[in-house]
Formats: C-alpha cells, structure tokens, sequence
C-alpha cells in the first residue's frame, strides 16, 4: 500500500498536478464539466435502464432508445473519463487513501462488467431486438443492477472529500 501512496504522491507533485491543486479557476471547472458529464451520460443510462426495467417508454422499443442514446452516454464517459483522470492527478495523495475511492472503483468494474454482459449477450436476444413492452427478466435485472450500481458510484464519489 505505501507504493501506491508514494505514486500517487509522485503523481500529485508533477508540475500538472500542482497546476491544477493551486489554480483558482482549473480545478473548479474541471469539476464542472466533470459533473455536467456525469449528468449526461448517467441520466441517460438511468432513462434507458428504466425502460428495461419497465418503468418509462414501454412503447418504445427499447433497442431504438439503445441505438439513439448509446453515443450520447459513450461521449458523456469519455469527459467523466478525462476530467476524472485530470482531478485525480490533482489530488492523488489525498483520495487514494479514502476507502470512498476504492468503493467507488469496485462498484464503476461491477457497472462496467454489468455494462459489457448486457451488451455482448442481453441486447442481443430478439426479445430485445424487437419491439418487446415487457422485457425478459435478465434484461430487466441487468437494468436494476445498473441503477442501482451507477447510484452507488455517484454516492461513493460524493463521500470521497469526507472520508480520509
């Protein structure tokens, strides 16, 4: 564990790092759009994991919502991606500490792994391809647990700050 910290301090103390910790205007609209990204791509993901789970758009198929929403959520990732890389750099040393980070990274794996079966193996039952109100119930768990996992990230990412 003292290597990890030792990186992270290393990585807090580069010339980046310490630009984005000290600026009064970086960090803060780092963060911004960070959040604006994280509204985007999980309030869309949480629109589509509602109509697999059968609360909203039962008239939509659920395969166009997919196919309509899908690039929107991947482009709303890729800046929590980037944002998120860039205030971790800025505060390495601190974070990497707060058991809050470390929940935080299980539970985007378990989305992720969540994320991938449903995408390589439930979004291609013709259940789903077709035009389906009531979706089979692996569909539909695969869409509570991500609702329920992508609640656990933005809670454990919002106690980062307070647990050392």
């Amino acid at each position: 564990m003292s290597y990890i910290v030792e990186l992270a301090e290393h990585i807090q103390a580069t010339s980046l790092g310490v630009a984005l910790a000290e600026s009064s205007y970086a960090f803060p609209l780092i963060e911004g759009i960070h959040l604006i990204g994280l509204s985007v791509a999980v309030g869309l993901l949480f629109l589509i994991d509602l109509r697999l789970v059968g609360v909203l758009f039962k008239n939509v198929p659920a395969i166009d919502l997919l196919r309509q929403l899908r690039p929107i959520v991947l482009g709303g990732f890729a800046v929590i991606f980037v944002t998120g890389v860039l205030l971790f750099w800025s505060e390495a040393a601190t974070v990497i500490v707060s058991p809050a980070f470390v929940a935080k990274f299980i539970f985007i794996a378990i989305a992720g792994l969540n994320a991938l079966y449903f995408e390589f193996k439930l979004a291609k039952q013709p259940e789903v391809l077709e035009n389906h109100e009531v979706l089979p119930t692996n569909v539909r768990y695969a869409g509570l647990i991500s609702l329920v996992v992508w609640s656990l990230v933005i809670i454990s990412g919002r106690l980062i700050p307070y647990l050392p």
